[in-house]
């Protein structure tokens, strides 16, 4: 290792506060990456979470490593030094096996780095019985991980807390790691990409897959699993000794958009007794917590769950707020522990747009509401909005401007009485089309077409005092989308980009593939397509239907929380007793039952 990331992450290995004994003796090793910086990674909580996880586990040892920054990425590429662990320094080579945690596709690239500068081969097929096992893990990778399928020994598709026991009986059980892999099953949630084969049409869509069938995406029940939370704080990162909590997880609004609204079905929640006796216990070392869910004000627990936090006299944070939960009391219980801003997620500026996206509330909602956002003291909102959106028009666009005008407008109103002036951080992204969601069919906007919008709404803010707007490119988009909607055939671009340093555009044409054929081409309905090696739980059917909706400006309800509904597909009646439903989330820590038999045509009961 070189010196100065040497002296680097000893620095922070210093900083950290470890909120829980982690053993040091076992005899299966194993690295845990996260593939970017330190200060990305340990702002994780899945991260944070499966690290726990594996150093709980009888007999294994996990340590730490992370991406580093260009300057020590360069340092070890000349001094051809391999990148080692961040505990200890091992080479990495001498563990048995190294997991990533993957949330994004941007780092998908940041994987194969890690591995080059780690001396392992990067093709599955190229390791041999002295090399670790490579296993993929994390949300993009139950999306679609065909991608970097090739370069995988295992990926884990699902959620850590189902997955990691019995990843470590296998593997950790056998008398050889690499034996242990012909333990993993499919319908356990373990993909052995060298088990499969595609096969395509010649127009270059996929025909279907040889293998054992559908990895089943796996589920982690509140009741039989431990509390999702932070297990290290550390001042090194965007949160800074924040202790962060998943409170529930899953979000019931069925937004047509959004992978994590139907990847993370049902929506489950965890007690607020287990939460703020969690909170408690980690006090003396922190007095900022942050609530983590897709949807905060979802809980029916929450208003407690933020007496007892200001009770313990914590400073209360909570991600993104869905508008249509929004209430008075909670805004004033947020600024109340000392929050000064919150993010709100408009997404488009008009109603006709959200009736296409099914986000059921309005402009006038959204400006009652920010109202008395600014009057229960929150002096400044965050928005997050989308362009290229399907069936986007120009004016929908003007009405991005037009809203975020007439929320500064309530905020000026505000500030005048009392004094203070906020700001306005409108933050503005590209759509990408997400696999597990009705858009998965349809093709990404032009991006001359998004840059256009883009620059069109660039100038309107620059114009609108107290706002400050962060807007990205169509060209940030092109690799994400890139990979999220690619085929296993992107690997070869991926290791390009990666061995040549050029970009994934380069490197898609000195492999001969067209990104247009992932990107701007139409899906047919009966077609293949990359991520149906994965069975998520959702029928195709339900995503069908909600997409003939979107086109006819129709609402959706959402998840309705009925005992035994198979709208979508993914859940069924159980006869646990404890799955009760007289009052909202009635069945908060208990575990229904996953319905893996679905056939993916069939057609949900009605309702």
């Amino acid at each position: 290792m070189s010196r100065r990331l040497l002296e680097r992450w000893t620095t922070l290995r210093e900083a950290e506060v470890p909120l829980a004994p982690i053993e040091r003796t076992g005899s299966f090793r194993i690295v845990l990456g996260y593939p970017n910086l330190y200060f990305v990674g340990m702002s994780n909580l899945g991260f944070q979470g499966v690290y726990q996880l594996l150093n709980q586990a009888e007999d294994v040892v996990c340590e730490r490593v992370f991406l580093p920054d260009d300057v020590d990425a360069e340092d070890l590429v000349r001094s051809g030094r391999p990148l080692v662990s961040f505990e200890s320094g091992a080479d990495l080579r001498g563990f048995h096996a190294v997991a990533f945690s993957v949330s994004f596709e941007n780092d998908y690239l940041h994987v194969l780095k890690m591995l080059r500068m780690s001396g392992i081969p990067l093709r599955a097929a190229d390791r041999g019985p002295r090399d670790p096992i490579v296993i993929l893990g994390g949300a993009a990778m139950f999306l679609n991980p065909e991608p970097l399928a090739p370069f995988a020994d295992v990926i884990a598709v699902g959620e850590g807390e189902a997955l990691v026991p019995r990843l470590v009986e296998a593997l950790a059980g056998a008398p050889d790691p690499r034996m242990g892999i012909g333990g993993l099953s499919e319908k356990d949630g373990f993909y052995v990409p060298s088990r499969v084969t595609v096969r395509y049409h010649d127009d270059g869509t996929v025909r279907g897959y040889d293998g054992p069938g559908p990895v089943v995406r796996q589920r982690a029940w509140p009741g039989s699993m431990p509390l999702p939370q932070s297990v290290i704080l550390t001042p090194h990162t965007e949160m800074s000794m924040k202790y962060m909590v998943e409170i529930s997880r899953g979000c019931p609004c069925m937004c047509r958009f959004c992978w994590a609204g139907y990847n993370y079905l049902p929506v489950r929640g965890f007690s607020r007794r287990e939460i703020v006796d969690r909170a408690r216990e980690v006090r003396a070392f922190t007095r900022k917590i942050g609530l983590v869910s897709t949807a905060v004000c979802d809980h029916p627990e929450i208003d407690g769950i933020v007496d007892d936090l200001a009770g313990l006299g914590y400073e209360v944070s909570v991600a993104s707020l869905r508008l249509d939960d929004l209430t008075p009391g909670f805004v004033f219980k947020l600024a109340d522990t000392g929050v000064q801003g919150l993010t709100l997620a408009p997404e488009c500026g008009s109603d006709r747009m959200r009736r296409i996206l099914n986000k059921q509330f309005t402009n006038a909602e959204i400006l009652d509401k920010a109202t008395w956002i600014f009057e229960n003291g929150i002096q400044n909102l965050k928005l997050y909005y989308m362009v290229g959106l399907p069936w986007e028009e120009h004016s929908d666009v003007e009405a991005i401007v037009a809203l975020t005008e007439q929320i500064r407008e309530r905020m000026l109103a505000v500030a005048r009485k009392r004094g203070r002036i906020g700001r306005i951080h409108p933050s503005v992204n590209p759509f990408v089309p997400k696999p597990g969601t009705p858009y998965q069919w349809l093709p990404m906007e032009d991006p001359k077409e998004t840059d256009r919008k883009l620059q069109f709404l660039r100038k309107a803010f620059g114009r609108m005092p107290n706002v400050d707007a962060i807007l990205k490119s169509a060209r940030t988009g092109f690799s994400q989308s890139l990979l999220a909607l690619g085929d296993r055939r992107v690997a070869d671009a991926l290791e390009h980009a990666c061995v040549h340093g050029v970009d994934l555009k380069r490197a898609m044409r000195a492999v001969g593939l067209d990104p247009g054929f992932y990107l701007f081409r139409g899906r047919g309905r009966d077609e293949v397509l990359p991520w149906d090696v994965v069975d998520n739980g959702v029928a195709k059917s339900y995503y069908l239907r909600e997409l003939d909706k979107s086109l006819a400006e129709k609402l959706s309800p959402h998840c309705p929380e009925i005992q035994g509904c198979i709208r979508c597909g993914v859940c069924v009646e159980t006869p646990n007793p404890f799955y009760r439903l007289p009052e909202k989330w009635a069945h908060l820590g208990t575990s229904p039952r996953y319905l893996r038999t679905l056939p993916a045509a069939a057609e949900p009961a009605a309702r």
